[in-house]
């Protein structure tokens, strides 16, 4: 859709369509999961669920020429989600569960992961993920240096924010935790384009809302919280390519735009079934 919330266009016609979107550097394709589900009883009549996810994309151009159920797949793990592109347009960050294709999993195990555009090339950037248990990485979003804030996840929660320096991405896993500790409740990250922020939704019952932090997590401010009963999902929050407005979902479908100062909030669609907004690079669509 337009900037001002006008003129909705379906540009990939399926119905399992979830988490953060992302725009390609060229505007011409957006990015986004695909989820299932697998649901076996074990031979001992015992038995569970678990999501699968798969990285897409659509083209625009497939589109325009109405062919709406065009789309590529571009992982095969069912473990992948949320992609990123990388601001050097080189690369996607995403994360996984490296477990998510055991029909026996009883824990995920989350990790950040980059690939090539082609969708090959993925490397998992904590080297030592099989030693790190029950506790993973998960939700990625990388500036422009290469630095990565993620959430630490432990004991089957998000427990909050820490960052992994570029060139240090192996920095030990005792100092991620005491990190997302002190910040514990920010989750669903989003780098703005200039580096000055980062923006993360709080999921704490004395003061949710869309945070904004300085990337030594030193400051933080309000931007906005949601009207009435609505509450934001925890999905990363768009931002435009100035870094100036923020774009999120609330879970009653409505997709809001506001300014980091907390300005000029205003609903740009719903109440219905809207969600996950993400900016493109030309600053025109959403």
């Amino acid at each position: 859709m337009n900037a001002d919330g006008s003129g909705q266009d379906l540009i990939c016609d399926i119905n399992n369509a979830d988490g953060r979107l992302s725009w390609s550097p060229d505007n011409k394709s957006v990015w986004f999961t695909r989820s299932g589900m697998v649901q076996p009883t074990l031979p001992d009549g015992l038995g569970g669920g678990h999501k699968l996810y798969d990285i897409f994309s659509a083209s625009l151009d497939s589109a325009y020429a109405n062919n709406k159920l065009f789309w590529f797949r571009f992982t095969m793990d069912v473990g992948s989600r949320d992609p990123e592109w990388t601001a050097d347009g080189t690369s996607i960050v995403f994360w996984k569960d490296i477990n998510s294709n055991q029909v026996n999993s009883g824990m995920p195990a989350y990790q950040v992961c980059t690939m090539n555009p082609q969708g090959s090339s993925i490397e998992i950037i904590r080297k030592d993920w099989q030693v790190m248990g029950t506790d993973g990485l998960m939700s990625p979003t990388m500036n422009a240096t290469g630095d990565i804030v993620a959430v630490y996840f432990s004991g089957f929660k998000q427990v909050g924010l820490c960052i992994l320096p570029k060139g240090k991405y192996m920095i030990p896993a005792d100092s991620l935790k005491a990190q997302a500790n002190k910040n514990k409740g920010l989750v669903a990250p989003s780098w703005s384009p200039d580096g000055k922020w980062i923006a993360c939704i709080n999921n704490s019952t004395t003061d949710p809302g869309i945070h904004i932090l300085t990337p030594d997590f030193k400051e933080m401010f309000l931007v906005f919280t949601p009207p009435g009963a609505a509450a934001p999902m925890t999905v990363a929050p768009g931002w435009s390519p100035d870094s100036k407005w923020l774009t999120l979902s609330t879970n009653d479908g409505s997709i809001w735009i506001v300014d980091i100062a907390g300005n000029g909030s205003r609903r740009l669609s719903g109440p219905g079934t809207d969600k996950f907004p993400a900016w493109s690079k030309a600053g025109k669509k959403r």
